[in-house]
């Protein structure tokens, strides 16, 4: 067993067989594992006649199978509270969609893994092959981990709220508009709460307006007991919402001025400027940007099995981390060499 890099490494490539190379791998010695493996009868690559390629199975069972001994041994290489992001795309077969992200998805989960997101990559433009059906214009992108407790770093992927001026009346306005006023007027009017509720509820409304003049908060929501029903749930046994205004008779939803988290759906066009090379299955870099600022601190390591043309390595360079690529493709690891030697160089 050996580690990845060495220390002072920035990063390291290797050519051969994905299963075997992670097998000599030191266990807990990378911090995230980012992939796009070869899909599944969608690509000749220039190993077909290799029995370690992946992708050119005779039936998708078998290449589930085989991704899923590749993850399973990625994941005693991958430290405790690390992050596997996999892209994989899907594939028609006898007119019918076979569901191959979620076969793989499944079968993780059912060794294991931890599914935290199903991130919808829309690609913003698409191919029409055939004219029964709709445009294919998104692919699958699993976060996945190997425990409840992971490395997460949510303050670094915030989309920053557009700051307004805070505008102050008699009621205290918030920076969208959202005034105090009306939900002063529910609490003071209420049937359904107490009068030990409706002081509380004032007094947490105060205090948001206040957090608002401070610059703490940037807008609010809140929902009263009778007024208003809990957004997901009325049910106090599965909805924790539910359970505070059964309890209490409101609650509060804060928008802090630090910004939000991104949702799951995420818009980034696909790469155009790798393809003058052979691989025609090349994923963006702006597509890991979140991925590796989220879940790998700076300096960590970042392992790409399948690392084609060098993007995630690519990638995790600019971000201020290191990463080690594996394939079996000798033209592919030329390739990568190339463009890291031109990624180190504009850094």
């Amino acid at each position: 067993m050996h580690n990845p890099l060495e220390e002072k490494q920035r990063y390291n490539l290797i050519q051969g067989d994905c299963l075997s190379v992670l097998k000599e791998m030191e266990s807990n010695s990378v911090n995230c594992i980012i992939t796009s493996p070869p899909y599944w009868g969608m690509r000749v690559y220039d190993n077909e006649e290799d029995e370690h390629e992946i992708g050119n199975e005779k039936t998708f069972e078998q290449y589930v199978e085989k991704l899923i001994a590749v993850f399973n041994e990625a994941k005693r290489v991958l430290v405790k509270d690390g992050s596997f992001w996999l892209n994989l795309g899907d594939k028609y077969v006898d007119k019918g969609l076979l569901g191959m992200p979620w076969r793989v998805a499944l079968a993780l989960m059912d060794n294991g893994w931890i599914l935290r997101n199903d991130v919808i990559w829309h690609q913003l433009k698409g191919t029409q092959s055939c004219k029964d059906r709709l445009r294919d214009s998104y692919e699958h992108f699993f976060h996945f981990v190997k425990s409840k407790k992971y490395f997460y770093d949510a303050d670094s992927i915030l989309i920053k709220p557009t700051k307004q001026p805070v505008v102050t009346t008699k009621d205290t306005v918030s920076s969208t508009g959202v005034s105090g006023k009306k939900y002063r007027k529910l609490i003071r009017e209420s049937k359904e709460l107490t009068e030990e509720e409706k002081v509380n509820a004032e007094r947490a409304l105060d205090e948001v307006l206040s957090e608002i003049r401070e610059g703490q908060v940037n807008d609010f929501r809140m929902t009263i007991r009778g007024a208003q029903r809990a957004w997901h749930s009325d049910n106090a046994r599965i909805s924790g919402r539910a359970k505070e205004l059964a309890d209490k008779g409101f609650y509060i939803m804060r928008i802090h001025a630090k910004g939000h988290l991104p949702n799951d759906v995420w818009n980034v066009v696909t790469e155009d400027t790798w393809r003058t090379d052979s691989h025609c299955a090349v994923y963006p870099e702006a597509l890991l940007r979140v991925p590796i600022l989220a879940t790998c601190p700076e300096g960590g390591i970042v392992l790409d099995p399948f690392i084609g043309t060098g993007t995630t390595v690519s990638a995790a360079l600019k971000l201020g981390r290191r990463g080690v690529g594996i394939d079996l493709s000798p033209q592919y690891i030329r390739t990568s060499k190339e463009r890291l030697i031109q990624t180190m160089l504009l850094a």
